[in-house]
């Protein structure tokens, strides 16, 4: 689906040197990451605790000349000290686009979210969709530390009471519109109308209309069926990180976000070269998790034969050609519908006796390559 849409994909090395690496994370993945001594040169080196830092330098060093904007794709392991759970690999599959401008980059890549979650053949899915700004204007607001992780604290679990003990201690203006953050969530509609009825600064205005327009680009953009679409301008998740619209999407049989993405347009810089970019990473365990759950089946293997016989390495050979999967059997017997059965395979191939054998230890009459491909692909008589 990434390939579908322009993106080009790339490998990134599973470790760097730590300071390299670290300059592109936060200070939580920084302290998530996993170090050791590289034994050939002594130096401290990291496992990759994210991927997109290391797009990000890619970007700043050897594509600096690259016609923007720059369309990427991944897909591999992250590493990071063990979760509540003990884990520590995590498999990902992402996007960046690079230089591309507010708001058609931020619709395109949510488009493209759209597009791998109905690849992934999920039900119930929803897209979430915000904007730092709102958030970041009454945080800043908070006059020490402990005030604004107690506002921290409150938006990220909606609760009101919270939210209007902490306001108290915010200048009025910012106090009203701290305690509406709590309930600036739902469809995306009547949520960004409410927000509208707020009193923002003119900068916050201007990016919750950015957040507005993109999802009209988005509407425009998507493969049709689109996800619905909800807005939440209170959650708190990566503000730290993302610089304007961010977002997650989510499935039935998942109990948290599948995706998680926006735009971080500091990063790139810090490698330097100053550039625009936004994306987003796949969980691509916790979307096989959701796959199992609600019972969508996992994609069908090519069929598969075992060929003995004379000959057998040409026949192979002309099947692999023909789209199944083939190895030659190479023993003097014919090989069992077990021994079929364990290497993974569908049938047999016996040439010497034109028969088909299948796990089930049925038989069938074969006259030549086409007979062997049309019975197995599903065209049998």
């Amino acid at each position: 689906m990434f390939d579908a849409w322009g993106y080009a994909r790339i490998i990134t090395p599973v470790f760097e040197h730590a300071d390299v690496l670290e300059r592109g994370l936060g200070d939580g993945a920084r302290a998530a990451a996993i170090r050791f001594v590289e034994p050939g040169t002594g130096e401290i080196v990291a496992l990759r605790p994210d991927i997109t830092p290391q797009v990000a330098r890619l970007v700043a060093t050897r594509l600096a000349d690259h016609v923007a904007p720059a369309r990427l794709c991944y897909e591999g392991a992250v590493y990071r000290m063990g979760d509540e759970l003990g884990q520590r690999e995590i498999l990902q599959a992402g996007i960046e686009l690079i230089e591309a401008p507010e708001p058609a980059g931020d619709a395109e890549v949510l488009a493209v979210a759209a597009a791998a979650l109905a690849a992934a053949q999920l039900p119930d899915t929803r897209l979430d969709v915000g904007h730092v700004a709102p958030a970041r204007h009454v945080l800043a607001a908070c006059p020490d530390d402990d005030a604004r992780a107690r506002l921290l604290a409150a938006l990220a679990k909606k609760d009101r009471a919270a939210l209007r003990a902490v306001a108290a201690d915010l200048p009025p203006p910012v106090a009203t519109l701290a305690e509406a953050l709590g309930g600036l969530w739902g469809p995306a509609q009547t949520t960004l109308a409410r927000a509208a009825e707020l009193a923002w600064p003119p900068e916050i205005r201007e990016a919750i209309a950015t957040l507005a327009a993109a999802l009209v680009a988005f509407t425009e953009l998507a493969d049709p069926p689109a996800p619905p679409v909800s807005v939440d301008l209170g959650d708190v998740r990566g503000l730290p990180y993302y610089t304007g619209v961010r977002f997650a999407g989510y499935a039935a049989g998942a109990p948290d976000a599948v995706l998680r993405g926006g735009r971080y347009d500091n990063l790139i810089g810090r490698y330097g070269r100053a550039a625009r970019a936004t994306g987003f990473a796949i969980d691509l365990e916790a979307l096989a998790q959701a796959q199992r759950v609600t019972g969508v089946a996992v994609p069908a293997a090519r069929p598969g034969v075992a060929v003995h016989g004379v000959q057998a390495a040409v026949l192979a050979r002309t099947l692999r050609g023909r789209g199944l999967r083939a190895v030659v059997c190479a023993q003097e017997s014919s090989p069992t519908p077990e021994w079929v059965r364990g290497a993974g395979l569908d049938a047999a191939v016996l040439g010497d006796a034109g028969e088909l054998v299948l796990v089930d230890g049925s038989r069938h009459a074969i006259a030549d390559v086409e007979s062997i491909v049309t019975f197995l692909q599903g065209g049998r008589p």
